[in-house]
């Protein structure tokens, strides 16, 4: 017990650590959560603001549509997610690799810009829907809620996909044969045996795309049209509240966070209630599969990767496509990145400057929060670890109104700042990498670490020397999550940017809503292979090769 509390190198971190969640997470929260008890006409302490919530319609409605969505892009997500990889884990699909790469490339491609492709395809001048107008069929655009749980779903299942697919991977195969032997059917043994024992990958997953289904701004704003959520209320309410004390889109916030936190328990719960175990001595095979269906699966997991990569593919093609304004011309042309190389090149070295700063600082201290989590147990850093979930759960828009009520003024007048969007991202990307290391470690014993300092290395020199060369790959997994969802970070930029720190993804958003479709569908591509090439040369490094992508 005498080397968890000896004050040494890593006390100094375990201060640090907590200093960074106290002033860019837990003070600028403190903010919202403040406004939403102050009166903005008296200036006292009160919840008008949420009665005024729960008892108006418009909010009411918010609160019913968020759920709506929420619920709606899990489901869906967890229906193509869990049947991709129980179909790839049990069955001999040929070009595996094929479909691990296009469900990644649908996985790092924002939200936002799967919406904007979305409506290419079936918004009211859809391509699409143009093609089936002109031999009589009429289809409906895609605006509202379904093209919303629509966009979620397809957007959201490689998660799904990537966290199930293990847990199919690592179950006994002995229960499921044994269950078969017994006369169960495979239908019932599916949802008696399998799903149970794969219950905590398909609860996390299930967690994960809820949260980010119900913070996803872009989506709503760009499709669901008169779909309002907590998110976009929020950020109206916030925009038409610039210089005073945004009130009401506090109190928003507070409620979004709630639900989020709500589901979070509820996973929990579900969890310690019904949990299963199996050990992993015979591991499921690929079952040879031919005829009908072989062909019926083939189409099934395949047809779900392309659907879900359907949108990079399209924002792809289309912005090598003429444009006359918001109008598609026939023909192939470079303008639309003629016009961003020449007008709009400042949004994409922000981007990248901002990113890389953030990721450089999340790397360093993420990787010391996991060390500290894993190898220093402790009250202190169980807290800390807990306190790093909240992030999970806070949208990118409460973060934003967070920062710009905290950071406004003096002493820390941030606003308008570069800063102020790096800090944004860091704090909302330093689990990534803090877990990620924290999970790594967990496979290394500490003996050679002990071992290093039992021969004269201080701590920290054994850290760097023996430590951080064993768990390289979790380090880089951490930086090329954060990287990749710092480049696309749009709902806490749009509320923190001004004009010299607007973004890739705050600049597509706005030409979308311009109508400058060209615009977006070049900056889109730009984003789409940065990321894709961020994912590239993190995997090459780490020596990963289970795809054709990476």
């Amino acid at each position: 017990m005498s080397r968890r509390f000896r004050f040494d190198i890593w006390t100094f971190v375990l201060i640090g650590a907590w200093a960074i969640l106290l002033i860019l997470l837990i003070w600028p929260l403190s903010s919202i959560l403040r406004a939403s008890l102050i009166d903005n006409e008296t200036g006292t302490l009160s919840l008008v603001h949420y009665v005024e919530i729960f008892t108006t319609r418009v909010y009411q409605r918010a609160i019913g549509n968020t759920m709506i969505a929420g619920f709606g892009g899990m489901t869906g997500a967890l229906i193509l997610g869990v049947t991709l990889a129980f179909v790839t884990t049990r069955f001999h699909i040929y070009g595996r690799a094929v479909i691990q790469t296009l469900a990644v490339i649908a996985l790092v491609s924002p939200p936002f810009i799967g919406a904007y492709a979305w409506i290419v395809l079936f918004g009211a001048s859809g391509v699409v829907r143009k093609v089936l107008a002109a031999i009589g069929i009429s289809i409906p655009p895609l605006y509202g809620v379904a093209g919303v749980i629509m966009v979620f779903s397809f957007k959201f299942f490689p998660h799904v996909f990537l966290i199930t697919s293990g847990a199919l991977a690592a179950i006994n195969r002995s229960v499921e044969e044994a269950a078969e032997s017994l006369g169960v059917s495979p239908m019932k043994r599916l949802f008696t045996i399998t799903f149970p024992l794969i219950l905590p990958a398909i609860s996390a997953s299930a967690l994960l795309t809820f949260v980010l289904s119900i913070a996803d701004f872009g989506t709503p704003r760009i499709i669901g049209r008169d779909f309002n959520v907590l998110a976009t209320e929020a950020f109206n309410l916030y925009g038409g509240e610039v210089g005073e004390n945004p009130g009401m889109a506090s109190a928003l916030s507070i409620v979004l966070i709630a639900l989020s936190m709500i589901i979070v328990f509820g996973q929990r719960w579900v969890l310690r209630k019904n949990v299963y175990y199996s050990n992993m001595i015979k591991k499921p095979e690929r079952q040879q599969v031919s005829g009908l269906k072989s062909l019926g699966l083939h189409v099934l997991a395949y047809g779900i990767v392309l659907f879900g990569a359907l949108p990079a593919i399209i924002v792809v093609l289309f912005s090598f496509r003429r444009t006359s304004g918001p109008v598609f011309q026939p023909g192939l042309s470079l303008q639309s990145y003629e016009k961003v190389i020449s007008t709009v090149s400042e949004p994409i070295w922000n981007t990248l400057i901002f990113s890389s700063i953030a990721v450089v600082a999340i790397v360093i201290t993420g990787t010391l929060i996991g060390y500290l989590i894993s190898r220093r147990p402790s009250f202190a850093t169980g807290s800390l670890d807990a306190i790093l979930m909240v992030p999970y759960v806070v949208p990118g828009i409460v973060m934003g109104i967070a920062f710009i009520t905290r950071f406004n003024d003096p002493p820390i007048a941030l606003t308008g700042t570069g800063l102020i969007i790096i800090l944004a991202i860091y704090i909302r990307r330093l689990p990534y990498s803090a877990r990620s290391v924290s999970a790594a470690l967990k496979q290394v014993g500490p003996n050679l670490e002990d071992a290093a300092v039992s021969l004269g290395y201080s701590p920290g020199k054994a850290f760097m020397k023996v430590t951080v060369p064993l768990i390289v790959p979790g380090i880089l997994a951490g930086a090329l999550m954060s990287f990749v969802t710092a480049m696309n970070e749009l709902s806490s930029s749009l509320v923190l940017y001004v004009g010299s720190t607007i973004t890739m993804p705050v600049r597509i958003y706005l030409s979308v809503m311009d109508g400058e479709y060209g615009t977006a569908s070049a900056l889109s591509t730009i984003l789409l292979v940065m990321t894709v090439a961020a994912v590239y040369a993190a995997f090459h490094l780490s020596g990963r090769k289970e795809s054709a992508l990476l």
